[in-house]
């Protein structure tokens, strides 16, 4: 009889195939929409969605469910229902992680799809049909850009950093004249997932980012050998009760240590 690990891995192996497949088709669903002036909508009065996030959405879950039924369910578009906490697993879902971007025409957006079980990412792919790249990750077994291996890289003299300009500016004195900070990247998963493959040394994350924006680029950066950390120091958690998180730092090595320690002295 195979051991534990060996059968979750299996199982997880299978959910990354099934969710390679399916943020593939709704990756082209959102390019049919991509540049084209899909409907828009205000989603509390100031955040965007458009038909083609409940498109994408509607796609997933149906495709997902259908495959595995007694996963639970959390996405950004989609009302949420506190069934989906009974459940072994669930797919964590933002059928386009960077609306904005979306729908200003750049093309750092992703469908963002991962299969969580006890708080942590079992399988994550990111699919960012307008850049012709897919990521993704299984624990354990490295993490791929189309079929390419990545690791996220040592800084050097200059470090590429993003995220608010407010916290790069608390990074310590000796540090500032080293940062180049990037452009604004509207996708969160996107702006991880330079970090995983080596483009961007580290980013800081604002409060409130939630777990469909980062339960599968997590997986790919980790496996990359960086890491997401909150402001104790600890890898987030997913699919719980609580699905929005306080201010968080991606990188690897000696920098990630730096922006923990920004992080650590602000108020929750």
């Amino acid at each position: 009889m195979p051991e534990l690990d060996q059968v979750i891995s299996a199982g997880a192996r299978a959910d990354l195939a099934l969710l390679r497949d399916a943020a593939r088709e709704a990756g082209a669903i959102a390019m049919r929409y991509f540049g084209n002036n899909p409907q828009v909508w205000m989603k509390g009065g100031t955040s965007p969605v458009s038909e083609a996030d409940h498109a994408a959405d509607a796609y997933l879950r149906e495709t997902l469910l259908a495959a595995r039924p007694d996963y639970g369910w959390l996405s950004e578009e989609t009302a949420d229902n506190p069934a989906r906490l009974a459940a072994r697993r669930t797919f964590v879902v933002d059928p386009i992680d960077g609306t904005r971007g979306f729908l200003e025409g750049l093309r750092s957006w992703c469908v963002s799809v991962a299969v969580v079980e006890d708080g942590r990412t079992l399988a994550g792919v990111l699919e960012c049909p307008a850049m012709e790249e897919t990521y993704w990750a299984l624990p354990g077994e490295g993490a791929f850009l189309n079929g390419r291996r990545i690791a996220a890289r040592r800084p050097a003299a200059t470090v590429d950093i993003g995220g608010p300009k407010p916290l790069i500016d608390l990074m310590p004195a000796e540090w500032r004249g080293r940062l180049n900070r990037v452009p604004y990247i509207p996708s969160l998963a996107y702006r991880l997932a330079m970090v995983a493959n080596g483009a961007l040394d580290a980013t800081f994350v604002k409060p409130n980012a939630h777990d469909w924006d980062i339960a599968a680029a997590d997986l790919i950066l980790r496996e990359a050998g960086g890491a997401l950390l909150d402001q104790n120091g600890r890898a987030p958690r997913y699919a719980g009760e609580v699905i929005r998180h306080s201010a968080l730092v991606a990188g690897s090595g000696e920098l990630l240590a730096i922006l923990s320690g920004v992080i650590a002295g602000l108020d929750n």
